[in-house]
């Protein structure tokens, strides 16, 4: 695919930038240390775009957020409390799955930034919220 017909595709369609900015935020997460265990992981309560792990073990559910400019809203307002809600309910369910216990976690964002000039920014927030009861 010529370059162009990319870019014309990423911009044109949410899902395609969507994913195109989950592997971004992978690859970033990746050369910061993290190990990938699980892309798109869904259940009835939600979706984790990635689950990692950090070097100390943690277990990392990343919610990231492509945008292709910010000029509404910045992408960081968009993460409500109900989508904070189904994460950490999802997250429960893939503990639970995965007969996973004693683990400590975390919940992350990575905001990809795709202008359509210019360079593209990631932005990573560690610990970016607690679920208002425990998942365990």
């Amino acid at each position: 695919m010529k370059l162009g017909l990319f870019f014309k595709n990423l911009f044109g369609s949410p899902k395609w930038l969507g994913k195109w900015g989950e592997k971004k935020a992978e690859k970033f997460l990746l050369k910061n240390g993290l190990k990938s265990l699980a892309r798109n992981f869904n259940c009835k309560t939600g979706e984790i775009d990635l689950v990692m792990a950090d070097a100390d073990g943690t277990l990392v559910f990343v919610e990231v957020k492509t945008r292709s400019d910010e000029d509404f809203t910045e992408a960081e307002e968009v993460i409500t409390y109900s989508k904070k809600t189904r994460l950490a309910r999802a997250a429960r369910y893939f503990l639970t799955v995965n007969k996973i216990s004693n683990r400590p976690y975390r919940f992350d964002t990575v905001i990809v930034i795709v202008p359509k000039k210019g360079k593209t920014q990631i932005r990573h927030y560690p610990n970016c919220f607690v679920p208002d009861y425990a998942v365990s």
